[in-house]
């Protein structure tokens, strides 16, 4: 338990390392699968467009773990996303096709490849992981969200930042 509370920590320290590398006018690459820009730092703020994997974005300020970002092509639209979907190495995906899989791509978020998954597992063969497959599918949509933490009175439940 404690070594995934410290792990959870360096995560979080880490995004905000990232953060801090990323200045105004640098050109980086979205490394997530895709990701929602967003009208404010807000969990709930409004989606204003989308950015996919490898496309290139143009920062425009950084507060915390969040960067604004401008697409550099397409519709040219701005918004916020979190600092860990993006990185200064320029992704080149085979045509417009993203060669790796969508697990592989959240696996690499989170430091993962899909080697290091199977040898984990093949290591401890011992371990169910069909719960922890389960919980991973559940997709929560963000209205339900919202609601719950308004009505449990959770923390930033007041307002979202713009």
């Amino acid at each position: 338990m404690k070594k995934k509370i410290l792990l959870t920590v360096l995560a979080f320290m880490s995004l905000s390392v990232f953060a801090a590398s990323f200045k105004k006018g640098d050109t980086l690459y979205v490394s997530a699968k895709s990701s929602a820009l967003k009208s404010g730092t807000g969990a709930f703020s409004k989606t204003v467009d989308n950015v996919s994997y490898g496309e290139m974005v143009k920062v425009l300020s950084v507060k915390g773990s969040k960067v604004e970002v401008q697409k550099q092509s397409g519709s040219k639209s701005s918004g916020w996303m979190a600092a860990g979907s993006l990185t200064k190495k320029k992704i080149v995906a085979s045509g417009s096709k993203v060669t790796a899989s969508a697990d592989e791509l959240a696996l690499a978020g989170k430091g993962f490849s899909e080697e290091a998954e199977n040898a984990y597992r093949a290591s401890n063969a011992n371990l169910d992981f069909d719960a922890v497959d389960a919980i991973e599918s559940i997709v929560i949509p963000e209205e339900e969200m919202k609601s719950f933490i308004s009505e449990g009175h959770l923390s930033g439940a007041e307002g979202d930042e713009q």
